[in-house]
């Protein structure tokens, strides 16, 4: 039987309908049932200072969204950032496992509307000991989290929403976004939800998708972290006072102040975050720069964190559950468009169904019988070409870059690909004179350039 107070938010629902005056929004729905949620919140710099809501489908929405503007209104931002689905249920009286859903739905709606009312207005004083944790819902943030002292709040990023991906392999995913916050607040921590799905489409996958019109091997979380993400986390920072960002990435910092390379090397991302100036720097603080990924697993499952044993996602976030070829398809209309794979002579030794489908150094899925294994040494996107060659051929000493950042003087190496060993080098106006060879340099691929273990510059590898 309903609970009165389920009764009382469902006959008298607070806020439905209300104008709120220099209002933020945040809407969620698609269930099952149909249901539909739209909130609406205000702030003053430091706590909300009025909320409504509008819901369509089962009335446990009008419930769960009445309950939500009762719980916020009034509350400092912090405090708001702590509501999530239980404590909407809870003020409900508590629903059933099929009402459920309503709980996180509006809960949903309600941080967004949060997020983005924080990220324009939020004035929180400042607080040396207050740090923002970047939480992903994994394993490595939900330890750089507990890791973190002082007042800790966290922040996921909404970065892409396709009904074609798979929102539980991704980490920017609503469903993502909806397992971190309720992993915070496990944790007693407040939570934010930031929607960038705007500024990552136009900065992070329209050029990705060009770029591979263009024949090129882009890298987009060299290009997102360094230009999208972390910059917007720290200016997220910034409005809720914190001193400092806290990531889950395996990195450390120099004295000076510049990208260090993590202890454990196998697990090391200071590649994918070359691209960051000194200033974002200065703000960033990684915890797990000197563990390795089992001392991280270990942490979590003492501290009984449920994602101890959580698998890591391998895909580009954006492309979770969807193939590079579907995607590149639907968004970027790059289909199928056979062509010719030839020798450095110009000689056709094969066929292909579109260069975009293709990258310098690729060894498998050329699909020709060969005396030697053959490499990918280029892709022509005018002539929709792709020249192959031997190993031998692919190799290179000299490698021109453009867009080149340094951060400080005189790299003594280089990283031209994300896995691949760093090679010591000479850079010389734009271009790289490598110590020995290297086999795969692929045009739009990062170049990330060192002295010693850290991190002085970066740079795309041009054609």
């Amino acid at each position: 039987m309903p609970d009165e107070r389920f009764e009382d938010h469902l006959n008298h629902p607070r806020g439905r309908g209300r104008a709120v005056a220099g209002a933020f929004h945040g809407a969620a729905g698609g269930a099952a049932c149909g249901d539909l949620v739209r909130f609406s919140l205000a702030i003053d710099g430091e706590r909300v200072a009025a909320a409504g809501f509008e819901a369509s489908g089962c009335g446990t929405m009008i419930a769960a969204g009445s309950a939500a503007v009762e719980l916020v209104e009034g509350a400092g931002l912090l405090d708001a950032a702590r509501i999530g689905s239980p404590q909407i249920a809870a003020e409900l009286g508590g629903l059933s496992a099929g009402k459920l859903h309503a709980a996180d739905l509006v809960s949903d709606a309600l941080h967004r509307a949060l997020g983005a009312a924080v990220r324009v207005g939020g004035a929180l004083p400042s607080d040396p000991r207050r740090t923002l944790v970047a939480m992903s819902g994994g394993v490595d943030s939900a330890v750089a989290a507990i890791l973190s002292d002082g007042d800790v709040a966290t922040v996921t990023l909404e970065l892409w929403a396709d009904a074609d991906n798979d929102g539980e392999r991704s980490c920017c995913s609503a469903a993502a976004v909806r397992g971190a916050r309720r992993l915070a607040h496990e944790l007693g921590m407040a939570h934010f939800t930031l929607d960038l799905r705007d500024e990552f489409r136009g900065a992070v996958v329209d050029p990705w998708l060009r770029e591979h019109a263009d024949g090129l091997t882009p890298n987009p979380c060299v290009r997102c972290n360094g230009h999208v993400r972390l910059d917007a986390m720290v200016e997220f920072a910034d409005r809720l006072g914190a001193a400092t960002l806290t990531t889950g990435h395996y990195a450390r910092r120099t004295d000076d102040g510049l990208l260090r390379l993590a202890a454990d090397r196998a697990k090391d991302q200071t590649y994918m975050l070359a691209a960051l100036g000194r200033e974002a720097l200065a703000r960033l603080r990684f915890p797990l720069g000197e563990h390795t990924k089992e001392d991280v697993r270990a942490l979590a499952e003492a501290a009984g964190l449920e994602v101890a044993r959580k698998p890591e996602s391998q895909d580009l976030c954006f492309l979770a559950g969807t193939g590079r070829a579907t995607f590149l398809a639907r968004h970027g209309g790059l289909r199928e468009r056979p062509g010719e794979i030839v020798d450095r002579a110009g000689r056709v030794v094969g066929r292909h169904d579109g260069h975009h489908g293709f990258t310098v150094g690729q060894r498998k899925g050329l699909g020709i019988a060969a005396a030697q294994p053959l490499y990918v040494l280029a892709t022509d996107a005018r002539a929709n070409t792709v020249t192959v060659g031997t190993r031998e051929q692919l190799a290179t000493s000299t490698v021109r870059v453009r867009g080149l950042r340094l951060h400080a003087a005189d790299p003594d190496a280089v990283r031209l690909r994300y896995h691949a060993p760093a090679l010591g080098c000479r850079l010389e106006g734009d271009r790289i004179h490598l110590d020995e060879p290297f086999h795969g340099a692929a045009p739009g691929q990062t170049a990330v350039f060192l002295r010693g273990d850290a991190i002085v510059g970066c740079a795309t590898i041009a054609a």
